[in-house]
């Protein structure tokens, strides 16, 4: 399972980014795909991106909001957000186990052999800030003199844009070195913070700052497909804990939301007390000819 979850990782990074001709026209993709979301953290002004980032397209939706009449609806924008609940409510966090650019980066960097950390539990729990604060708030109240927001999580923090859109563009149009200013930089510095961290810290983006993460994750308890404890073949070995990217306890927090469905917790399991299924409906309670449910002997 690692082995074909590598191959869907290099595979997906190579396709979702695979226009090859940026430095011969246009230095950004704008065909047909773009119109389509990445379901991961996929920066839209990279120059080989086909698809669009979905927490970008969130962020101008919710900021163009003040700009819609009364009356009107903004179906685009509520089209990616239906998307995205779509994937959440389906799969989870599990686009960010499996075909999630950055994820993968992530993923490729702590292989570097180093000492390793633990993430401080209570960190998990930025995320959801983040993704209130800067996907949410800051680009509905923080609007221009026509009512328009702006995308602040790409403005301020997303290393995925840094990594794979700012920093190319600079080297592929040396004349935008003079438009680089405090944004740049600012995101410049997150970024090498985040891919040094990477390496002492399993996903540690995913963990702390990934709004997207958290949104899928707002999901996790109720997914179509799940990771399925079977408590009788549990023996406590804890293989599971220590091979997981994100430190879950599958026997203590089932449904985590900090799970990325990367399934190397099954591989780790000898005892097979873990499985990937469709997620069944709890049993109904047998009922006493009365109606009442049965409970049992007193």
């Amino acid at each position: 399972m690692v082995s074909f979850r590598w191959l869907v990782q290099t595979i997906m990074a190579l396709g979702t980014n695979a226009y090859l001709l940026f430095p011969f026209g246009s230095v950004i993709y704008q065909g047909p795909l773009k119109a389509v979301c990445h379901p991961g953290l996929n920066c839209y002004s990279c120059p080989a991106a086909l698809l669009s980032c979905p927490v970008g397209a969130v962020q101008n939706f919710i900021g163009s909001l003040r700009m819609w009449s009364p009356g009107q609806w903004p179906h685009l924008g509520l089209m990616v957000l239906g998307y995205l609940g779509f994937i959440g409510a389906v799969v989870g966090r599990l686009p960010c186990g499996w075909i999630c650019p950055f994820g993968f980066i992530q993923d490729l960097l702590y292989k570097i052999p180093s000492r390793k950390f633990n993430l401080w539990a209570p960190l998990r729990y930025v995320k959801y800030g983040v993704l209130v604060i800067f996907v949410v708030i800051l680009p509905f109240f923080l609007v221009d003199v026509v009512g328009l927001g702006q995308p602040w999580f790409c403005k301020l923090i997303c290393p995925s844009g840094t990594l794979f859109g700012a920093i190319p563009l600079i080297f592929l149009k040396p004349g935008l070195w003079v438009t680089v200013g405090f944004y740049f930089w600012n995101k410049v510095t997150i970024l090498i913070l985040i891919l040094v961290f990477a390496v002492l810290i399993s996903r540690v983006f995913c963990r702390v700052l990934c709004p997207l993460g958290a949104f899928y994750g707002l999901f996790s308890r109720n997914t179509l497909v799940h990771l399925e404890f079977i408590e009788g073949n549990c023996v406590n070995c804890e293989s599971c804990v220590r091979y997981c990217p994100t430190g879950v306890k599958p026997y203590e927090d089932q449904g985590s939301r900090e799970c990325i469905m990367c399934l190397k917790c099954l591989d780790a399991c000898r005892f097979r007390a873990l499985d990937f299924s469709i997620r069944r409906p709890l049993p109904e309670p047998l009922s006493q000819p009365g109606g009442q449910p049965w409970l049992g002997k007193k």
